[in-house]
């Protein structure tokens, strides 16, 4: 098994373990978590870079990164050895109590990488906590309870961040324990009217006196990969500065070199007041961050000895560790340089595919783009058609009408466009059909 195979299929998918398997989770699992189907999905047991390998030993190419998680390719030796030497000395610590040299090391690092002027961190386990600890801040910076953010957002799902979330599916069931304060506007897209959408937000705004932030993805992800016009943050960042509002910036899903940037805001250099990290901090360790200037994240008084917001793994030396190993990976190997210069290849085949039937858009930068179809049947179909085809997809979009297209940085070429010349094979049948 190396890092930098195609595909290699033996017989019907799934496999004969992962039916095996199937009954077990089906019996343990809350029934709200995994979708078992005849035909979909399979288990996996290994992966390497760019592939994956289900427990009865097919070979895939992974398009996803597992949810964008695995920027520096699945099981990154380096990282997986950060984090063995790391466990055999210290496996977990009383991270606001006391402390670990990794834990600092780890800060200073992210202050070296952030945007100008974000120097001070939260650390955390999950993008929903980052996003927790960021909403949070903005209340004790402003003095204001409320938020404003956008149609298609997606910020986690537990309770303060469900606030902030804008799709609806997420946050119905749960409409009457939210706050349901939050002013939501449309999320623009690429040919939109920035000084339009800008206007519109201020009159709504100045009409609001409780929205102390405005929390935004500079690209949408879950929503299926939504690029906003140029121009649309800077003047979102003005536009923050004249009403004296918190800047809040994702960067769970676009961090760390997806885009073509370390992140996304700075294609177009705009700096936040708060961002959130994770996703592909570790390579799939789960630690985050909420990070802030000095002057808004210290609007959090002193601790006393207990702090006012925490978690009993914040700054686990294991995570701190892979961390460090992780953004180590991401500059030797320059993957955000990777990611624009090859994403320009990858822009060229997506546009040769948004001219078939039934394709409304194709969009993106870098490596992380969308297929938008006129249903969500469609690409449910392309998905699980993918599988058999040995190409591991994901389904997203607001109405799940959209595949994303998010592989490793490390993803060779060949094995890009062996997935691409695959996947458009796959398209030509189903959106025809």
């Amino acid at each position: 098994m190396n890092d930098e195979n195609l595909v290699e299929l033996h017989g019907t998918l799934p496999g004969a373990r992962t039916g095996e398997l199937s009954p077990g989770l089906k019996e343990f699992e809350s029934q709200g978590v995994t979708a078992l189907g005849s035909d979909f999905p399979v288990f996996w047991e290994s992966a390497i870079g760019a592939n994956v390998y289900d427990v009865d030993g097919n070979c895939y190419l992974d398009l996803t990164a597992a949810f964008g998680v695995a920027n520096t390719g699945h099981t990154n030796p380096y990282v997986a050895s950060a984090i063995a030497d790391q466990a055999v000395r210290l496996m977990h610590s009383m991270g606001d109590i006391h402390p670990t040299e990794v834990k600092v090391q780890l800060l200073r690092k992210l202050a070296e990488i952030a945007p100008a002027g974000i120097s001070k961190t939260y650390l955390c386990s999950t993008g929903a906590e980052a996003v927790e600890a960021a909403l949070k801040t903005a209340i004790l910076a402003t003095g204001k309870p409320a938020a404003a953010a956008f149609t298609g957002a997606y910020h986690g799902l537990s309770i303060g961040a469900l606030e902030v979330c804008g799709i609806e599916k997420f946050r119905t069931p749960f409409l009457s324990c939210l706050p349901n304060k939050t002013l939501f506007f449309k999320y623009p897209g690429a040919t939109a009217g920035v000084n339009s959408v800008i206007a519109d937000m201020r009159t709504a705004l100045k009409a609001r006196g409780d929205i102390g932030a405005v929390i935004v993805e500079p690209i949408q992800g879950r929503a299926g990969a939504i690029v906003p016009p140029k121009g649309f943050l800077p003047a979102l960042r003005a536009l923050c500065d004249e009403l004296k509002l918190v800047l809040i910036f994702d960067e769970i899903y676009t961090g760390f070199g997806r885009t073509g940037f370390m992140f996304a805001c700075e294609y177009e250099s705009v700096v936040p007041d708060i961002m959130c990290i994770g996703k592909a901090m570790a390579d799939g360790f789960p630690i985050s961050a909420c990070m802030a200037k000095p002057e808004i994240m210290d609007a959090w008084a002193p601790s006393q000895g207990e702090a006012l917001h925490t978690s009993t793994y914040l700054g686990n030396p294991m995570g701190c560790a892979a961390a460090l190993a992780n953004i180590g990976e991401i500059e030797r190997l320059r993957l955000p340089a990777r990611a624009r210069q090859i994403g320009l290849g990858l822009a060229a085949r997506m546009d040769a595919i948004g001219n078939q039937p039934n394709i409304v858009e194709v969009r993106g930068r870098g490596l992380m783009w969308g297929i938008e179809f006129k249903d969500a049947k469609t690409a449910d179909a392309v998905v699980k058609a993918g599988l058999q085809k040995g190409l591991i997809l994901l389904q997203s979009g607001m109405q799940g009408n959209v595949l994303s297209i998010t592989p490793p940085l490390t993803i060779t070429e060949k094995q890009l466009y062996h997935a691409i010349d695959l996947l458009e094979g796959l398209l030509k049948v189903a959106v025809t059909a």
